[in-house]
């Protein structure tokens, strides 16, 4: 029996896709090769990987992750573990620049990202059982409040991590990311003081983070190397929140009328504590200067735009998914200190 015309353009229609051993024979090389490079190209010369691409590229192949994974025994994705209330994601736009950087980190190893929030104790309960069958090959971990409970969770199920920041009160090596904290607020300090600031007040973070903890650290370090008396009354502390900085510069103006600067630990806060002096009747710099850190989105739309310290947020998420890609293929734990840089606008 013969085909007819339209049985011709249904298998046409139905072409079956490209598949591992197409792209090999294309590009003239083993199937092995080509697995090897779609697992990261360990031991594929630069010119098979060349080959191996362009035939991927011209033929249209999809890796199987499926398959894949029962050959490598891995999940094939990475997680985003933000262990802070769901508000304060959608909130504070740090998170978001830094889940865009690390999509786009794994992106370029054809690895997606696996977003997960334990903020609270029914989130960990629920998220436990799936980290702990390893679902995912590795955990990106945000937010390093001291004592922090998925820290010890993953370290029982043996799943490699990365933390954002230096955790607080952790025994034994882990690898974490970080900016230089206690050097950006000393030179946020600096520039304050040699702006012709003498009564400097600052916001802290919460004190059981990294933050919170090093950046007090460099504003009282650098007042002591230019001979100015730590004072207790201008030190207020907040939980990184635009309100928590408004209620806090509202408190600093009630306790000290007279201070003529203010560093605060985060952008996002530095915001609520201009909102605070501009309701006291108080102009920024001319009465108050405001400094504030993270150079987040925020920083550039405040009025008078907001004087910072820049974090390398691309930095940091390059880092960090270069570790914990790194702890999935057998490597150890590492640290990394990325240096910070003051951006200065008209606020201070």
């Amino acid at each position: 029996m013969t085909d007819t015309a339209p049985q011709r353009r249904t298998r046409a229609r139905t072409k079956r896709p490209p598949t591992i051993h197409d792209v090999a024979a294309h590009s003239g090389v083993s199937r092995g090769t080509v697995s090897r490079v779609l697992q990261g190209g360990h031991n594929v010369s630069p010119a098979a990987q060349e080959a191996v691409g362009a035939a991927i590229r011209k033929l249209g192949y999809v890796a199987n992750r499926a398959a894949r994974s029962l050959v490598t025994q891995r999940a094939g994705s990475v997680a985003f573990l933000l262990s802070e209330t769901q508000d304060r994601f959608f909130e504070d736009p740090n998170f978001t620049t830094l889940l865009r950087g690390c999509t786009r980190a794994l992106a370029e190893q054809d690895l997606p990202l696996v977003l997960i929030t334990a903020g609270n104790e029914a989130e960990r309960r629920r998220v436990a059982p799936f980290l702990s069958a390893h679902h995912v090959d590795g955990v990106l971990l945000f937010s390093s409040h001291r004592g922090n409970p998925m820290i010890d969770l993953l370290r029982r199920a043996e799943l490699p991590f990365v933390c954002c920041g230096k955790p607080l009160g952790q025994r034994g090596a882990l690898s974490y990311v970080a900016a230089d904290d206690r050097e950006g607020a000393k030179n946020m300090v600096r520039h304050l003081i040699e702006s012709g600031r003498t009564r400097i007040a600052t916001i802290t973070g919460p004190r059981d983070t990294p933050g919170g903890l090093e950046r007090l650290a460099g504003y009282r370090e650098m007042l002591a190397e230019h001979g100015i008396a730590y004072d207790r009354r201008l030190v207020a502390t907040g939980d990184y929140s635009r309100d928590s900085g408004e209620a806090c510069m509202h408190r600093l103006l009630t306790r000290v009328p007279d201070v003529d600067a203010v560093f605060v630990a985060s952008d996002l806060m530095a915001e609520g504590a201009l909102a605070a002096i501009v309701r006291a009747g108080l102009r920024v710099p001319d009465d108050i200067a405001v400094g504030g850190f993270d150079d987040s989105p925020v920083a550039a739309t405040t009025r008078p735009r907001l004087t910072t310290i820049r974090q390398p947020w691309d930095r940091i998420s390059e880092m960090m998914v270069r570790q914990v890609l790194a702890q999935i293929d057998g490597e150890g734990t590492a640290t990394v200190i990325l240096p910070t840089e003051l951006v200065v606008r008209e606020s201070a």
